[in-house]
């Protein structure tokens, strides 16, 4: 998945409702959805004595993420965008995506471990884009796992595994052989984080060197 190649197509929807919160201070949007991260996380945290909680965290990631997306379309509408603005913007991503994974984590549907590994695969993933952007280069939205592909799952992998659990009792899909480790369907959502973010990074992290190199040269 690579869903962040069409962020353009996202403006159909997103412009008209922008523009009808021209007048609304971009950072205030950016707090409430901010906001909305952290109560999911804690959904996620109590969802495993009450799982329906997993279907209002994956609704409030949905509104989360909306109003994330909307605040930087309300600013360029309203010729408020800036670069102090763009900061604001990665910071509070990088803490959206510490509050929804650390929710899960310690939830008791995933092992803490692979969860960590996840955890440091969106991490660099994101690290390398910005930091791309950071040494001059155009900001990098490529690889295997953009953000937008992760908030897909994010909302979606609860959903299912609500699912599994009200319909047929199934919290693990199986056991790793000879390891006798069970694993959920957060634990391969947290071993795809981590392969395909560390992939991404690497991905991203190539494009620039060779930019670089080109510019630059060697060393």
């Amino acid at each position: 998945m690579v869903l962040d190649e069409h962020r353009s197509k996202a403006d159909v929807v997103l412009e008209p409702i922008a523009r009808k919160f021209i007048n609304v201070n971009p950072d205030h949007i950016s707090a409430v959805a901010i906001f909305l991260a952290f109560v999911a996380g804690v959904l996620f945290y109590f969802s495993s004595q009450w799982a329906w909680l997993l279907l209002v965290a994956s609704i409030v990631i949905l509104i989360s993420s909306f109003l994330d997306a909307l605040d930087g379309k309300v600013a360029k509408l309203a010729g408020k965008a800036n670069l102090r603005g763009d900061f604001l913007d990665h910071v509070l991503d990088r803490y959206a995506d510490v509050f929804l994974i650390v929710g899960i984590m310690v939830s008791g549907y995933c092992h803490w471990f692979l969860g960590l590994l996840g955890l440091t695969g969106v991490l660099m993933t994101s690290y390398l884009g910005t930091q791309t952007q950071a040494v001059g280069i155009k900001r990098n939205y490529g690889g295997i796992l953009g953000r937008a592909d992760r908030l897909v799952m994010l909302i979606f992998v609860p959903i299912i595994m609500w699912m599994l659990i009200a319909f047929w009792n199934i919290t693990d899909l199986f056991t790793v052989p000879y390891l006798d480790v069970p694993l959920t369907l957060f634990d391969l959502m947290f071993i795809w984080f981590a392969f395909a973010g560390h992939f991404t990074a690497i991905q991203r992290g190539r494009s620039a060197w060779k930019i670089l190199t080109e510019k630059y040269g060697g060393r």
